[in-house]
């Protein structure tokens, strides 16, 4: 069931939005070479928890038999992993490298969820250009986030931009509403037809999340349950943002 949220509840929203824009304001500013995946993880839960937030991945259950809860406060994704990275003290982040970070933060019961693509240090042209592409699919289905069209409206305008440039589009996983649970309805695709999908009304908060790979669109799921990277090893980027329906243009209620 998709929830409209009351003004209350929006303000309530906003409030676990800023701390996760701040959160990201800092691992810009502290993200490096050297640096090992767990040390990031532990300083930004760190941070999140001094802001008055809870780390709402850290614990988040897998719904599979066997799988463990996630046991990271951010999914640290590096290179050719698109998502769900586990934060781990023997993954060390590189000059060079693509590092994608997702994260939410749960405060007065509401959540608030981003995820941000860095390149650390000297990159590749072709990572710069991934990241780029990445940030801007999500503009670009922003500018169909308005009330009276539909879901699949935002979806036409994430992947015809992408495919623009060659890139594809992972199709397992979307963006979501969002609210008191991390995850709610509606689904987000990053693929679909215009006209299509559940109607946007004012007061509905969403997730808008491009997840892009520079090469095939085949992904595969490692060992730990988790973790999802490109089956050909290509590079792999992720932007997202929290944002409002409202009666006229949608605001993006993680950024600062």
């Amino acid at each position: 069931m998709i929830t409209i949220k009351s003004k209350r509840e929006i303000e309530l929203m906003k409030e676990a939005c800023k701390i996760t824009a701040l959160t990201y304001e800092y691992i810009e500013k502290i993200i490096k070479p050297g640096m090992s995946t767990l040390e990031l993880d532990h300083l930004a839960e760190k941070f999140i928890k001094e802001h008055g937030g809870i780390p709402a991945q850290k614990g988040y259950p897998s719904g599979v038999r066997g799988v463990p809860n996630f046991p990271g406060t951010l999914c640290i994704s590096i290179n050719d992993v698109v998502i769900h990275g586990i934060p781990s003290k023997d993954i060390i982040i590189k000059d060079g490298d693509v590092v994608s970070v997702d994260l939410v933060v749960l405060k007065n019961g509401y959540n608030g969820d981003a995820a941000r693509t860095f390149l650390v240090g000297k990159c590749s042209k072709e990572a710069e250009e991934l990241v780029a592409v990445t940030k801007q699919a999500f503009f670009e289905g922003l500018k169909m986030a308005k009330p009276g069209n539909r879901i699949g409206d935002i979806s036409h305008a994430v992947e015809s931009y992408v495919r623009s440039f060659g890139f594809n589009l992972v199709r397992e996983f979307q963006g979501h509403g969002i609210g008191k649970e991390m995850h709610e309805e509606p689904g987000v695709p990053n693929i679909g037809k215009p006209g299509r999908g559940p109607r946007l009304e004012p007061g509905m908060t969403i997730c808008i999340e491009p997840m892009v790979m520079t090469g095939r669109q085949d992904i595969w799921e490692l060992d730990d349950g988790w973790t999802i990277a490109t089956q050909d090893g290509s590079l792999a980027a992720h932007y997202e943002n929290t944002i409002l329906i409202t009666d006229g243009e949608p605001e993006i209620l993680t950024l600062l």
